[in-house]
């Protein structure tokens, strides 16, 4: 697949495209990502690409024209059958999930349209975009994160990326569930407020009893911290008997 990401700030992909576990992604091609710096389309000496919005107002606007410049030459560098989906990262798009990042990482890719200022000139959203993306309630000072984010959570989904394939199946969200909590050696931890032991049962060797452990902590986490999951688990039907008998005692 392939993302082709526009930008006023490409420096800032490099560091995250190769360090870290997902850079297998990106080195092996898995995930082909070509910038585009947005100021090589300017056509003004000073390599403008923002004005003042019509109507006054706090801000700049990023200019349509350099960014139509710049997606013409996305797409002629692309040249597909069928155009890749212009994806606008800003904080009025819908909000990504786990759910569509699965969609994204089995697809072909797209083209990122990273946001920066006041806004984006209305007219190109209108014209050109296909798909509108945030990652949460509030508000970053460009799409540049946001767009890095996207392309870590689609990289880390691709086959030999992470060390076990199981890992990404029990991530949070997967199962629409957040994950339970995890921990590793030594079995007990000296701290200055005493001795910390890992919970008796993930040493027990008994799988059943610790995949259910592992289930009821996830539960318990998803009810305390997003009730809105458990709702929606519930109207999937994919909650077991066991599943509300322990959210009942839990009396959340």
């Amino acid at each position: 697949m392939r993302f082709d990401v526009v930008t006023l700030f490409p420096e800032l992909f490099a560091p995250h495209l190769t360090q870290g576990i997902t850079r297998r992604a990106f080195e092996s091609g898995q995930v082909d990502v070509k910038l585009w710096p947005l100021r090589d389309f300017a056509d003004n000496a000073y390599r403008r690409v923002d004005d003042r919005p019509y109507g006054g107002g706090p801000g700049m606007v990023m200019l349509a024209e350099p960014l139509q410049r710049a997606l013409a030459k996305v797409r002629e560098a692309r040249a597909e059958s069928t155009p890749a989906p212009v994806v606008l990262l800003t904080p009025t798009g819908h909000r990504i999930d786990q759910a569509l990042v699965r969609e994204w990482a089995a697809g072909p890719g797209a083209v990122l349209i990273c946001g920066r200022y006041e806004g984006v000139d209305q007219r190109f959203i209108d014209r050109r975009v296909d798909i509108e993306l945030s990652v949460g309630d509030f508000v970053l000072s460009g799409g540049e994160l946001p767009a890095l984010m996207l392309l870590d959570a689609v990289a880390r989904l691709q086959p030999g990326v992470l060390g076990d394939e199981q890992s990404h199946q029990q991530d949070s969200f997967s199962a629409g569930l957040l994950d339970c909590p995890h921990y590793s050696r030594p079995e007990l931890l000296q701290a200055d407020d005493g001795a910390h032991p890992v919970p008796p049962v993930l040493l027990s060797g008994h799988h059943a009893d610790i995949a259910r452990w592992r289930r009821e902590q996830s539960l318990r986490l998803t009810a305390e911290r997003r009730p809105d999951l458990i709702a929606a688990a519930r109207a999937r039907g994919t909650l077991s008997v066991a599943d509300e008998r322990y959210l009942s005692a839990l009396k959340l």
